[in-house]
């Protein structure tokens, strides 16, 4: 499976939508050893004059240590037709489980460096330039709390290095 390398700036659709509502797969790893997520908080910007995605990863998740091994991620966007993989991935531990297996989704490198998958419509290559702990005690509205027990995200502002669709 060949992969296009389009610019960022050229990805279609609302962000919004593709992340909230269609939900991205987060990936990090190498061939021999990787973990993918589901997730649906994040998004696409321009931050220090350069094109970011922000990610959001509770420590807890199995995918969290990889991101920190290897100082990368992918986030992968699918068609509606693997809605039951990515439900699979986000309520199945890559600790406990093969999710590749699981779900038939073919995990693939479409940039050295970089996992993704093969059935992915875009995958977005990030290489993490800031991370920080979500502190409680910075919530203005107090009503965010409502969304943690205790787990709270680890923030990452990662540069996007390669956005890629399928060819």
């Amino acid at each position: 499976m060949a992969f296009l390398e389009i610019s960022p700036r050229d990805i279609e659709g609302n962000v919004f939508d593709r992340i909230q509502k269609t939900w991205m797969l987060v990936t990090a790893g190498a061939p021999d050893s990787w973990n993918t997520m589901t997730a649906n908080w994040g998004g696409l910007g321009h931050l220090w004059n350069r094109d970011v995605a922000f990610v959001f990863i509770r420590p807890t998740r199995y995918t969290f240590s990889f991101i920190e091994k290897a100082g990368a991620l992918t986030l992968s966007f699918f068609g509606e037709e693997w809605r039951k993989a990515l439900s699979t991935c986000g309520t199945i531990s890559g600790r406990d489980a093969d999710k590749a297996a699981l779900t038939g989704l073919t995990p693939v490198e479409p940039r050295p460096g970089f996992m993704g998958f093969e059935q992915a419509e875009l995958t977005i290559a990030c290489r993490v330039i800031h991370k920080q702990d979500i502190d409680p005690a910075g919530f203005i509205d107090p009503t965010i709390a409502d969304n943690y027990h205790g787990d709270y995200h680890r923030f990452y502002i990662a540069e996007i290095v390669a956005a890629l669709a399928r060819g």
